[in-house]
């Protein structure tokens, strides 16, 4: 098991921002992207009405959250993905990470941040003492992946939000941090730069929220890191405030 101070050298915080080797290998198998369909402009008719679907996802067991993601049909990506990625981690988390959406290989393996960014947060989280699945649960707005990894719509953010209110009402966290400018800009229905989200307490559903910079923007930018263990640490004040 790797060392506290590996792990920071790790992020690049011991000594010296260093590059990983696994974080930028290029043996990742790549996979052949289908033909984007144009993104939906209307509201996808629902059969049982937006209030009744809401009251209805509001009321999902954790049992049946993951089974009802899967059979949603509320915008256009159910025809797209692989698979739906509902969330992973310990369901009594004080600690919830949101992200924007699934990626192609989440897509693939039905779970959030499991490729190179996965592999950096997972870094992040142990430099806390913490880990995916202990005390920490991990989640996106989109559940779906948007084809070609475009910016998710408004529209698929709100078929969406929903699902992550209820999972934000069965875990009960005590601290929200959201991971990139868009999860944090439709968290908060703002439009602002994440340098200007950055060090202040926010609130979704009555959760402290910290934002900070999604891990695959880090991989193309070292010099963030520092940045990205600041908030880290700031949220970690938030929660025990």
């Amino acid at each position: 098991m790797a060392t506290r101070a590996e792990i920071l050298d790790a992020l690049g915080l011991w000594p010296l921002w260093r590059q990983r080797a696994d974080f930028w290998s290029s043996s990742s198998s790549t996979t052949p992207v289908a033909e984007e369909p144009a993104p939906a402009t209307h509201r996808a008719d629902s059969a049982d009405g937006d209030d009744m679907r809401r009251s209805r996802i509001a009321a999902l067991s954790w049992q049946a959250f993951a089974a009802d993601v899967d059979a949603c049909t509320a915008c256009e990506l159910c025809r797209s993905r692989n698979k739906s990625v509902p969330g992973v981690g310990d369901m009594h988390a004080q600690w919830l990470f949101v992200g924007e959406a699934p990626g192609a290989e989440e897509d693939a393996r039905g779970e959030p941040f499991v490729g190179q960014a996965g592999r950096l947060l997972d870094n992040m989280l142990a430099a806390l003492d913490l880990a995916r699945g202990r005390n920490v649960y991990i989640a996106n707005v989109l559940k779906c992946r948007p084809p070609n990894n475009r910016t998710p719509t408004p529209l698929e953010a709100e078929a969406c939000r929903p699902y992550l209110d209820r999972q934000i009402t069965l875990l009960a966290p005590k601290v929200i941090v959201a991971l990139g400018k868009s999860a944090a800009t439709t968290l908060l229905n703002v439009d602002a730069s994440i340098a200007s989200l950055r060090g202040r307490v926010h609130h979704y559903c009555g959760v402290p929220l910290v934002v900070t910079y999604h891990p695959a923007y880090l991989l193309r930018n070292l010099p963030d890191k520092a940045k990205a263990w600041e908030d880290l640490l700031f949220a970690r004040r938030a929660l025990s405030a």
